[in-house]
């Protein structure tokens, strides 16, 4: 995630990203659930731009990048204090002590409540565009402890290409992917609190390793990566919500390499054989009437 100045603006590109492999090991004395997972940024970002201003005013400006009409489907995109992206740099001049204004824009591509990580992305692309464009030079290390207060995945946007999460999502490790992958996402129309599916979710008495998905993803072994693919979240999600079990079922019909969901959901994701099956399964999805299908291939 870099930030790059264009005349009056400083610009930075948030990425969505996939857990290809999702557990929950148990539920901690804070609250949070105890979680280890496996992240996959991908090449479908939000656009932020960022600009100081007179005054202490903040303004935000947020729209979907969606034709007219559809960006409704998307999800709800708040254009006040609710958008992580505003309170991380509220966050930051609080912190900071300064009186600065400044003027932000939005446009969103990745779909709210989908399990791809948009806000939580969104927030850290802003506190790099506010730290930039006010000349604070705050280090990496000082904006992750801040970007920590606003949530447990927000760590996960500070390092490039795929990464452990451990801990509430906090402790991250770089991986190296062997090569790039390509994915069909597709999220049904209506989304799922994250709220609620962890509270119907049940905490395995065994959980399962990371470790052999690990294995197949830096060796290139994708028909082994695509039979490991895992959310301990997909089984309550897809009681709750239907779509989730269809798209499974449709993926796999496809021939897809394997199939996921990410996040809470709802947002179900098919690992493919290349770009262009990708490109064959988005269109047959398309033709299903989902809201929002797009083939993408990994990275950031």
């Amino acid at each position: 995630m870099h930030v790059h100045r264009s005349s009056d603006y400083w610009i930075c590109e948030a990425p969505a990203k996939l857990n290809l492999f999702f557990e929950v090991l148990g539920k901690r004395a804070d609250g949070y659930h105890e979680i280890v997972t496996c992240l996959c940024p991908i090449q479908l970002y939000d656009t932020l731009r960022f600009r100081p201003a007179k005054g202490r005013d903040i303004s935000f400006y947020c729209r979907w990048a969606a034709p007219a009409g559809e960006g409704a489907k998307w999800g709800d995109l708040p254009g006040d204090s609710r958008n992580l992206a505003l309170k991380a740099i509220l966050l930051l001049r609080e912190k900071a002590g300064i009186t600065a204004g400044g003027e932000l824009f939005l446009v969103k591509r990745i779909p709210s409540a989908a399990g791809l990580g948009g806000a939580s992305a969104d927030a850290v692309a802003a506190l790099r565009l506010a730290n930039a464009a006010w000349g604070l030079e705050w280090s990496d290390g000082e904006l992750l402890q801040l970007a920590c207060q606003l949530g447990s995945d927000l760590a996960a946007f500070f390092v490039p290409g795929p990464i452990v999460c451990r801990g509430r999502g906090e402790l991250v490790q770089p991986l190296v992917c062997a090569q790039a992958l390509h994915f069909v996402v597709a999220r049904p129309a209506v989304g799922l609190s994250t709220a609620e599916v962890y509270r119907n979710c049940r905490v395995p008495s065994l959980p399962r390793s990371i470790e052999p998905l690990l294995e197949a993803l830096t060796s290139g072994t994708l028909s082994q990566l695509g039979l490991l693919l895992f959310n301990r979240l997909e089984e309550t999600a897809s009681t709750l919500c239907p779509w989730v079990g269809w798209l499974r079922e449709k993926f796999l019909h496809w021939g897809c390499v394997g199939v996921g969901m990410t996040g809470s959901g709802t947002s179900v994701f098919a690992l493919c054989e290349h770009a262009a099956h990708a490109r064959m399964v988005a269109s047959r999805v398309r033709a299903g009437g989902l809201p929002f299908v797009v083939a993408v291939r990994s990275g950031s």
